[in-house]
């Protein structure tokens, strides 16, 4: 077996600390950070701790394949829609392909032992490592001592004398590890999966019921604006500041029609069926939402992807019965 590694990175201190116990064994590293559009793990923390450890660091998007896990994961959800157990072996999975496209031995990880409720308990673990066809090759250097040996171990690749035996939620020996190795600029343990935040798990579970095939793009949205359901196949996001009203309007395309006004009020985004009615609503929204002192005392202007579309405040009503905030 070859003295080389995958390591998944993070961003956060328990990778860098799996990839510190390689690295001073003579391992050869590569890192790889799996990237989710609307956000998970810290994609600069990330890259800020493979060049620390000096490893080179390949950046790979999860796909929209990735969005079945979501949608239907075989081991259930967390606290909010997060997948854990699924999730984790979709990502083992993709790891696995880079391992033999890299010529690697075994795929390394930063789990602890008893960290995390739903993942990191040792059946899951196990299931973990069976599902994702890396059973023998998942090494997780920080909790060895109470795992079973790998395969890079029984072979003598990697000393397991010198792996650690941690276990549990707290994170004292990890932090006093970091300042023993100057290991720094790792993202904080309160960062984490958007899935599990209680809101954005609720926009999460309003899309997925009622997009059949929602794509990475729709997950990104999330992460924008106020939401607000129009119809079971239309929805709305209104800016909350300006720099939300510039993505969304960057984010019009087919299938996504941007409203943005030509007074200083919120740009919306229509996501789904475009027709005059939905028009119509979004534009109501956009005035429920303005300052009545920033409305023109004529006609109302939009830009509707590029074009100008006006209205009389008369036709438009600051309330729609038809809309559902998310």
């Amino acid at each position: 077996m070859e003295k080389k590694c995958v390591a998944l990175i993070s961003g956060g201190l328990d990778s860098a600390l799996a990839v510190k116990l390689m690295l001073d064994q003579g391992i050869a590293v590569q890192g790889l950070y799996l990237s989710l559009s609307w956000g998970c793990c810290d994609k600069q923390k990330a890259v800020a701790v493979a060049q620390r450890l000096g490893i080179p660091l390949m950046v790979l998007s999860v796909g929209d394949a990735y969005l079945d896990v979501i949608r239907k994961p075989k081991y259930g959800y967390g606290s909010g829609m997060n997948p854990c157990v699924d999730c984790r072996i979709y990502m083992f999975r993709l790891a696995k392909c880079y391992m033999e496209e890299r010529g690697a031995g075994f795929v390394v990880t930063g789990e602890v032992l008893g960290q995390r409720p739903m993942s990191q308990k040792q059946r899951p673990l196990d299931i973990i490592e069976v599902e994702s066809e890396l059973e023998g090759l998942l090494l997780r250097p920080l909790s060895a001592q109470f795992l079973e040996p790998t395969l890079p171990e029984l072979l003598g690749v990697v000393d397991r004398a010198r792996l650690l035996g941690l276990s549990g939620r707290s994170r004292h020996d990890q932090f006093a590890l970091a300042r023993e190795w100057n290991i720094s600029d790792y993202s904080t343990p309160a960062g984490g999966c958007q899935l599990t935040d209680e809101h954005f798990a609720e926009k999460a579970k309003d899309l997925f019921a009622h997009e059949e095939r929602p794509t990475t793009k729709d997950m990104e949205l999330l992460t924008l604006g106020r939401h607000v359901r129009l119809s079971p196949k239309t929805k709305v996001i209104l800016g909350r500041n300006e720099l939300e009203n510039l993505l969304l309007e960057g984010h019009a395309q087919e299938g996504y029609t941007c409203l943005r006004p030509r007074f200083s009020g919120p740009s919306a985004l229509v996501v789904g069926i475009w027709n005059e009615a939905m028009r119509d609503l979004a534009a109501s929204l956009i005035l429920q939402r303005t300052k009545e002192e920033k409305l023109p005392e004529d006609a109302l202007e939009f830009f509707i992807n590029g074009k100008t579309w006006a209205v009389s405040r008369d036709t438009l009503t600051p309330t729609t019965q038809e809309a559902v905030s998310i």
